[in-house]
């Protein structure tokens, strides 16, 4: 059994991943990340290659490092096909967006944070943990190559995406950190990058459709004007949709699609809930996807991912610099880094997702037309949005019929305020967290209440 000792070990080399090693091994610290794919399909994920918040990285690998990888910025808005309403919706989407070559930007990552210092190896499946017996993570356990590997560390981060198996192996008993996770918390994902024949006439939009049932949606994103990465999901909650087969029979019915050819597949699961509670044990950091960083309503995770890679590293720095890494409060200021930056948001825009799994598609779609699409941005992106009497007005005799909705939308968007407002008061230490969780769940109890839906947590 080989043995490899460094001072963070980061189990993937996906966005979050990549940002925690440059930021460590920029501070002069040894990191290593394992990763399970070989050195030319590292980098190589299933994603809708949509970017938001594209002019904004952190400084550990500058955006200038990934600028090759943007192969469309001329993108400025979403376009939400509705065939229930016979209606296109044309919304816009605030800061700056783009479309990228996930494959390729992957490249640029760990080229990135190869060039910040930090270690690669490739072939590594991860298999197991190393705790002590006071449950301190110490390492993992791989195989590399074929050859049993052991890596310790001061700090692991679990960067390994969602469902992280590190944390099905790590014993989280009498740690904060959340293990209320579970498949109805996540959607299956599936995408084919496609070459048409003529430039699609909306190569400016991100195009969004609904699937037959609420918990799920078609996107095509324009990577140029002739290259389209086309996808679809579904909450893993619901009965399982063929998901190639369906995106097929939506293919075959658009004219711009006659005749493509299919470049690339790959498939995917992908969180579609709140940012973890608190993603921090003694000796254990996760990051990106296997914390839930991902807006719930549109499936965007890189720039949170990025961030939060950063945030986890800076924390690991001054745990190791304090000999501090077995104590859980020392890594603390990490979960309330998230929880400023983006998870407060997106705790707030799941409540909408649970909203959609009580309420019937076509309802749901007139709704949606109903809604202006300023609006529309502000709840997909902000998390609440304000609705004056005169443009209340103005949707209600737009919606008729769906009233019953709307009413229940408006006690829903004021419950998800109130969850806003609760999680802009995270605890800034570990002694508060047990009573904020509790308040929590009764604002979540409301939330239940109010759509009928069933407990997603």
């Amino acid at each position: 059994m080989t043995t490899h000792q460094y001072d963070v070990t980061v189990v993937g080399a996906g966005t979050s991943g990549c940002y925690a090693a440059a930021t460590v091994a920029e501070a002069g610290y040894d990191v290593v990340v394992v990763e399970r794919k070989d050195a030319e399909e590292a980098g190589h994920i299933a994603c809708g290659d949509a970017l938001k918040g594209a002019s904004d990285f952190p400084e550990a690998i500058p955006k200038s490092r990934l600028e090759p990888a943007f192969t469309n910025t001329d993108v400025d808005h979403g376009r939400f096909e509705i065939p229930q309403e016979d209606t296109v919706l044309e919304i816009p989407v605030p800061g700056e967006l783009a479309v990228i070559d996930r494959w390729e930007y992957g490249r640029c990552l760990i080229a990135g944070a190869k060039d910040a210092g930090a270690e690669f190896h490739y072939d590594t499946v991860v298999q197991d943990v190393i705790q002590s017996d006071d449950g301190e993570v110490t390492g993992v356990k791989a195989v590399r190559k074929g050859d049993p590997t052991t890596y310790e560390a001061d700090i692991v981060v679990d960067a390994a995406g969602a469902l992280s198996l590190l944390q099905d192996k790590t014993e989280l008993e009498d740690a904060t950190f959340d293990t209320n996770v579970r498949y109805s918390q996540f959607c299956s994902a599936y995408r084919e990058i496609i070459e048409v024949d003529e430039p699609v006439e909306w190569n400016d939009a991100l195009v969004f459709k609904p699937t037959d049932r609420s918990a799920g949606y078609l996107w095509y994103f324009p990577r140029t004007e002739t290259e389209i990465n086309a996808g679809l999901g579904f909450q893993m909650n619901e009965e399982p949709m063929e998901l190639v087969d369906d995106l097929k029979a939506d293919l075959q019915n658009r004219s711009e699609f006659q005749g493509a050819e299919v470049q690339d597949k790959l498939g995917a699961a992908l969180p579609t809930r709140r940012p973890y509670d608190s993603a921090v044990a003694p000796g254990f950091m996760a990051v990106g996807d296997a914390a839930g960083h991902v807006n719930p309503t549109t499936g965007g995770g890189i720039a949170g991912a990025a961030y939060a890679g950063k945030y986890a590293a800076e924390q690991a720095i001054g745990a190791i610099e304090d000999g501090r890494t077995g104590d859980e409060s020392a890594l603390w200021e990490y979960n309330v880094n998230v929880m400023d930056h983006f998870g407060a948001r997106y705790a707030a825009l799941d409540v909408y997702n649970i909203f959609t799994t009580a309420y019937d598609v076509d309802d749901l779609m007139g709704l949606l037309a109903a809604l202006p699409g300023e609006k529309l941005a502000e709840a997909l992106y902000g998390g609440s949005t304000s609705v004056s009497f005169g443009l209340k007005v103005k949707m209600a005799m737009k919606s008729f019929g769906h009233w019953g909705t709307i009413y229940d939308l408006y006690q829903t968007k004021t419950l998800a305020d109130r969850l806003l407002d609760h999680y802009e008061r995270y605890p800034s230490d570990p002694g508060g967290f047990a009573a904020w969780q509790r308040e929590r769940d009764d604002i979540m109890d409301d939330i239940y209440e109010v759509t009928g839906a069933e407990a997603k947590y």
